[in-house]
Formats: C-alpha cells, structure tokens, sequence
C-alpha cells in the first residue's frame, strides 16, 4: 500500500490517493491474483519463498524493479546551458548593481 486515503502529516486529513479500496477489491478476487507479475503493486509470494527468507516479510526481498534507462544530453551540451544560464545570471547581477548604484 502507498497511501491511505489520508495525509501523512498530524491532521490526517483525507487526500485523493488511496490504495485501501483497491486492496479490498484484489482480496475478494484472489484467482485472479495468482499470475501477477513480481513487478506489480500486489503479488504472491510462495509460502517456501517466505519460509527461505526467515519468514522476512519485507517487500524488498520478493518485489523486482524494472529500472528505466535515462539518456542525457552529450556533456558538452549540459555544459554549454549551465555556462549560458550563469551568463544570463551575471548580466542579470550586473544590471542589478547598475540599478543601486
């Protein structure tokens, strides 16, 4: 579960995220639950599987991550925009200081 349907701070108060029902619908349907990938919200896990980790419930043990490759720009030109943007930043400075002066 992500969220509650409550704000994690001391007023709990009700927000639009809300796993609860979800979680209810996926519990009164479980047969339809059994082929759910490791990288689902909610699987199963083999009462082995559990057995084998010391009965460690910790999602970290069973959940599998599928981790997307991110592409950057070449260096040169992440480079480029940062040495842009702090000459957009000094001649704003400069312009600045003209003004108090």
């Amino acid at each position: 579960m992500k969220a509650d349907g409550l704000s994690l701070d001391d007023k709990r108060q009700p927000i639009s995220d809300n796993d609860i029902p979800d979680i209810i619908q996926r519990f009164h349907q479980l047969d339809n639950e059994a082929e759910r990938k490791r990288t689902d919200q909610s699987f199963f896990v083999p009462v082995d599987e559990i057995k084998d980790n010391d009965y460690d419930l910790s999602i970290n043990k069973y959940k599998e991550i599928e981790y997307e490759k991110v592409e950057y720009e070449p260096t040169e030109v992440i480079l480029k925009k940062i040495n842009d943007l702090e000459k957009e930043i000094q001649a704003g400075l400069a312009e600045l200081e003209e003004l108090l002066k």
